[in-house]
């Protein structure tokens, strides 16, 4: 049995689809009709080639998942099985929650569809696995990673993720102070509960430009250093260094494509920029044969520095406006699951953190004890025999 990644990544592709399925959550109400009328309801009859596709595509990485967390987990008898027919109920309970939302229309070509692109994935996971590459997957992983890897594994897959939502500084992840105070205030108008918040001296004003440079020079190192604490060896490291740099310039620069339009792609290139990523590589480097330990520590301190600048900024009245009327970026942001990932990796980077840290400290505590106790021991029998010894004599 292996443990895999694939299995916390099929649990998060879950939420996601449910958030896709289910936005804006809002207006809940019983229509009066049977969750499942939509079943034997005619096919729709105006339909896009784009709906197709996105409905087959949404849930094909779901069946692949799902079915590869099977094969690994030693049930190759029913992983395809299991991929198909889990796709396939999560689609109609998603078809069947959407009949309490009337801003959605559930449809049973939607069901159809998204259960082919869970069978699709399955199938293909499936194909993999008989040619021998999740073989070659494991293998490689296991020169590449430690064992409990698992952790760092997804946070790293999610981090390009988090990256497509435009932030007011370059991979500055974690902003999320101003909007949560506007939704706590938003929720407590006119309750006597909104005299109780906290209210600031002073109101957040924009990154000055060395604040920017320190933002974006941790948010590229943090990336580098908690592959580190998962990645074997110096050479693969700088290997993953290399890799989290260009994926930053070119998510970054997808991002601002999508968001204020291709000719935009590169405006967030500048002075500090530059600095800031040329920093984060020299430091990268210095630290490409340091302890996992040190790695993560240090990981850590940079994620507190890093939101405590953040949340102390606004995001700048000229990104809000042209962030709520850029139209190209709406698709890439999924309904807001690319603000959800921004807003909440840096926290999910702290926690695991410290959980590696705490799991090393309990571990290295646990063998100094036991070290303890078996020298006690040894040293006590080794006395108990000697001295057994001495009266046989």
């Amino acid at each position: 049995m292996h443990k895999t990644s694939a299995w916390p990544l099929a649990l998060l592709y879950a939420g996601l689809i449910v958030y896709a399925s289910l936005f804006p959550f809002t207006d809940w109400r019983n229509q009066g009709l049977n969750p499942l009328f939509f079943l034997w309801q005619p096919l729709p009859q105006y339909w896009k080639a784009f709906d197709l596709w996105i409905n087959i595509l949404g849930y094909l990485p779901f069946g692949f998942l799902l079915t590869v967390s099977a094969l690994r987990s030693g049930r190759q008898r029913h992983a395809v099985l299991l991929g198909a027919l889990a796709g396939a109920l999560m689609s109609l309970l998603m078809e069947a929650a959407q009949s309490y939302l009337p801003s959605r229309v559930p449809s049973n070509l939607d069901l159809a569809l998204n259960a082919l692109g869970a069978a699709l994935g399955a199938t293909l996971a499936n194909l993999l696995e008989e040619m021998g590459a999740l073989a070659r997957w494991s293998r490689v992983r296991e020169r590449w990673f430690v064992p409990e890897a698992r952790g760092g594994m997804v946070l790293i897959a999610l981090w390009p993720l988090a990256l497509l939502f435009p932030t007011t500084a370059p991979l500055g992840l974690g902003q999320v102070m101003e909007r949560l105070e506007a939704a706590v205030v938003e929720r407590l108008v006119d309750t006597p509960f909104l005299e109780w918040l906290p209210m600031r001296d002073v109101e957040l004003q924009p990154l000055l430009p060395g604040a920017q440079l320190l933002c974006v020079m941790l948010g590229a190192l943090v990336p580098c250093l908690l592959g580190y604490c998962v990645i074997r060896g110096g050479r693969r490291r700088g290997v993953h260094m290399v890799g989290v740099m260009l994926t930053a310039l070119a998510v970054t620069a997808l991002s601002s494509a999508m968001s204020f339009g291709p000719e935009h792609a590169w405006d967030w290139l500048n002075l500090p920029t530059r600095a800031g990523l040329g920093a984060a590589a020299v430091l990268a480097l210095l630290l490409l044969f340091a302890r996992r330990r040190l790695c993560a520590a240090l990981a850590l301190l940079a994620l507190g520095i890093m939101l405590g600048v953040l949340n102390q900024a606004s995001p700048g009245p000229y990104f809000e406006q042209t962030l709520h009327t850029g139209v190209l970026g709406r698709f890439i942001r999924f309904n807001g699951v690319a603000l959800w990932l921004s807003c909440l990796w840096r926290f999910g980077g702290r926690v695991y953190l410290l959980t590696l840290l705490g799991a090393r400290e309990s571990a290295r505590d646990g063998g100094g004890i036991g070290g303890r106790i078996s020298g006690v021991s040894g040293s006590g029998i080794g006395r108990v025999n000697g001295g057994v010894n001495r009266r046989k004599n």
